[in-house]
């Protein structure tokens, strides 16, 4: 076909009936704005100390200041970051804020936030190894780096044929190795046995995994929360998992998983690993373990001793989303037998067909995960590592242990606090001291009275 003339070439290109066609990349506009969004947060962070850590605003309070519609026409980027400071960072709990204290961090930082600017700029779908090679491979290859920094068995990791991928989040690993499971039970003793399966768990781990049992399919009455106690520092006994796994054998049922935890919620509590493996491999039981919170701290040789027992699992997940400075989404999950996750996630339509899938010599990260389409989340995390090197990232954990340790022996001193668990990460357990309630209790009173009787002699002194 011909080339059209310049003129017609102009119009194609930029009328749509008789409307004009917007770009929506446009370059110079591009560089101009962005570089007003990095001003913008760089003046959030310089001040972020000065907000109050929790927001103040009442339920509803954005409706009352936006418009009900969206705009018919654009708005200038100046006008909606006016807006987002007027409206939004009022309404936002400061995860960032060095006074932040009610949860697990969420730790980002400058390499992290220029990664996520990679993934936007680029904006690909890498479902499979085709749709952006580059995506899945520098995946493969930065869960095999962070694996190494972990010191995970070999089986975990590509080269010595398992595997990591990342998820978004701490539940879709448990969903995506509880379906593996779900499926390799199943296919031996047939899928009319889903009400018989049941999953192991302690009353410590974390709340995600129950959602996670309901989601594929397990019946509420079958999720065990086993108890803990003080004297087993609030891990999971390996005696008490036997004893109750026996028991629902007795009773018809079939063990299916058990997740196991290294830094739970609540203390930090660290299930014994190998012991608990054991047990679950003696009934052919899938062993999850979820670090999320505390599976950074083991890049340091010294912290590594709490995941003794890893190479008996059959997955590992931990969120760099967390404490390895990487933003959210960031989920890294490893597992020893890829296969288990492609038989129970895989999908085989027509569109997604191509040469290098059929030749099974790649990666299909669609087949380890729930969604088809995902995001380009290698960049965040091979920036990160690549920045500040492994190096600063050890520093950065063990900062932060140092910084709990100091807090510990200052709350040891004061005699109106006490420690309720022993330390083993960066999370500090503490509480007033019954005593000292009373004691303030009985101070407050005095000085109610004391108040009261100034009041009744206040003419006295005037």
């Amino acid at each position: 076909m011909g080339s059209l003339p310049k003129d017609c070439e102009h119009l194609l290109k930029n009328m749509v009936g008789d409307e004009i066609a917007m770009n929506p990349l446009d370059l110079g506009e591009f560089r101009r704005q962005e570089q007003m969004v990095v001003d913008f947060l760089v003046n959030y962070y310089k001040n972020v100390e000065k907000y109050p850590v929790l927001s103040q605003v009442e339920p509803g309070y954005l409706s009352k200041c936006l418009p009900s519609s969206a705009p018919e026409d654009e708005e200038p980027l100046e006008a909606i970051l006016d807006d987002v400071h007027r409206y939004i960072v009022p309404g936002l709990t400061h995860w960032q804020s060095p006074t932040f204290f009610a949860y697990f961090q969420t730790n980002t930082s400058t390499a992290a936030i220029l990664g996520e600017m990679l993934c936007a700029g680029f904006s690909v779908a890498g479902f499979n190894w085709v749709s952006s090679p580059a995506a899945t491979e520098l995946e493969s290859l930065v869960m095999d780096w962070l694996g190494k920094m972990l010191d995970l068995p070999r089986p975990f990791l590509f080269s010595g044929n398992g595997g990591g991928v990342i998820e978004g989040n701490t539940t879709e690993a448990m969903i995506c190795t509880l379906i593996a499971a779900r499926e390799r039970v199943l296919r031996r003793s047939g899928h009319d046995s889903i009400t018989k399966l049941v999953v192991y768990g302690s009353d410590q781990t974390h709340c995600s995994f129950q959602k996670a049992a309901r989601v594929v399919g397990i019946d509420p009455r079958n999720i065990r929360a086993l108890k803990t106690t003080q004297s087993t520092l609030f891990g999971l006994s390996p005696d008490l998992l036997r004893k109750a796994i026996r028991l629902d054998i007795d009773g018809g049922l079939i063990p299916l998983y058990l997740c196991t935890t290294v830094g739970t919620t609540s203390v930090t509590a660290v299930d014994p690993l190998e012991p608990l493996c054991k047990v679950a491999s003696e009934f052919g039981m899938w062993v999850h373990v979820d670090a999320a919170y505390a599976g950074s701290s083991c890049i340091c040789p010294e912290y590594r001793k709490f995941l003794n027992g890893v190479e008996f699992a059959d997955s590992f997940c931990f969120n760099a989303h967390k404490w390895l400075l990487t933003s959210l989404d960031c989920c890294c999950l490893w597992v020893k037998d890829p296969n288990a996750l492609v038989k129970s996630l895989s999908t085989d339509p027509e569109y997604l067909k191509n040469e290098a899938t059929e030749s099974k010599q790649v990666v299909d990260y669609k087949d380890w995960q729930l969604s088809l389409s995902r995001r380009f989340r290698a960049l965040k995390l091979w920036l990160v590592l690549r920045i500040y090197g492994v190096r600063n990232l050890r520093s950065h954990i063990r900062n932060d242990c140092r910084l709990a340790k100091l807090f510990e022996e200052l709350v040891v001193k004061d005699g109106r606090f006490e420690v309720v668990f022993p330390r083993n990460f960066a999370l500090v357990c503490f509480r007033i001291r019954p005593s000292a309630v009373t004691g303030m209790a009985n101070g407050q009173a005095m000085e109610d009275e004391n108040r009261e009787a100034w009041k009744l002699n206040e003419g006295q002194f005037w």
